[in-house]
């Protein structure tokens, strides 16, 4: 395995995925939008390129000569589906197979749309590459660990419907077992955490790791609408307010089994995420 391309690698998930590829000798080509200034990593084994996901602008280049793609779209974007397609048509006109892409837990599900362009986007991948492999990861544990750290996780959402969140650095290793090794051609692989909680329970767990209280508070929806929503364009507020009326409902669960098979011992559980997260020095 001679290079890789992590499309949206600038990005927390890509940023992972380069990671645990650095970490193991492949060489990255990193996709960042065009005129970025923040690049994942410098050196021998990253190569930069851009690449324009909207107009596939830079395409052609970025998949020139590598060996495997791992397709990610920004969150909620609209153009999910149209983005599938010409990344992986450029794959395939380069001759390439090992074909991987980031879908999200449960993409069928109606109650949220950008979880149905997921699952559109997934038919198209399929459809062009029969050889790719499907990704399906749960929430991220990395997207709660800040506010534990702070002492308050606060949420749009129910207290108490249950998620199987998953570490995201558990998702990064996946993605490389997957992009060199051997078996998962056409494959669909689920990656959902060990454990069933909820952001109450979340908040409790998190309070003996760290050895304070941690409260669990839920923000009104509409408070987050004219919050932390009011700046994202009107579909983007859309697509999060469905998804945050489903987690209302019945929170976000799937099964850990094949990440534990995927990785051949226990994924990581929210405590030991957070005592990883605060034994980490801060950041100057």
């Amino acid at each position: 395995m001679s290079e890789v391309l992590v499309i949206g690698a600038a990005g927390k998930t890509g940023r992972a995925v380069t990671r645990a590829l650095l970490a193991r000798g492949v060489v990255v080509r990193a996709a960042v939008r065009p005129g970025s200034t923040s690049t994942p990593y410098a050196g021998a084994s990253v190569h930069v390129v851009p690449l324009d996901l909207v107009s596939g602008t830079g395409l052609p280049v970025a998949v020139a000569g590598v060996d495997a793609v791992y397709h990610l779209a920004p969150n909620v974007h609209p153009d999910e589906v149209g983005m599938a397609r010409r990344v992986v048509e450029a794959a395939a006109a380069e001759g390439i197979s090992r074909f991987v892409f980031h879908s999200v837990l449960h993409p069928d599900d109606a109650s949220m749309p950008h979880h149905v362009r997921k699952g559109e986007a997934e038919r198209v991948v399929r459809e062009v590459l029969p050889t790719a492999t499907v990704l399906r990861p749960a929430a991220y544990h990395q997207n709660l660990v800040d506010a534990a750290l702070a002492g308050c996780i606060s949420v749009p959402y129910s207290l108490d419907t249950p998620f199987t969140n998953v570490d995201l650095d558990d998702v990064a290793e996946v993605a490389w077992r997957v992009l060199t090794g051997h078996g998962h051609e056409g494959a669909t692989h689920q990656l959902a955490g060990p454990e069933r909680l909820s952001v109450r329970e979340m908040a409790s767990v998190a309070g003996e790791v760290l050895g304070r209280p941690v409260e669990a508070v839920v923000v009104p929806l509409r408070e987050w609408l004219e919050g932390a929503g009011a700046p994202l364009p009107e579909q983007a507020r859309d697509d999060l307010t469905a998804m945050f009326r489903s987690y209302d409902r019945e929170g976000l669960v799937g099964d850990p089994a094949a990440l534990r098979a995927l990785l051949g011992r226990e994924p990581h559980t929210w405590r030991e995420v957070l005592m990883r997260a605060a034994s980490e020095p801060v950041a100057p």
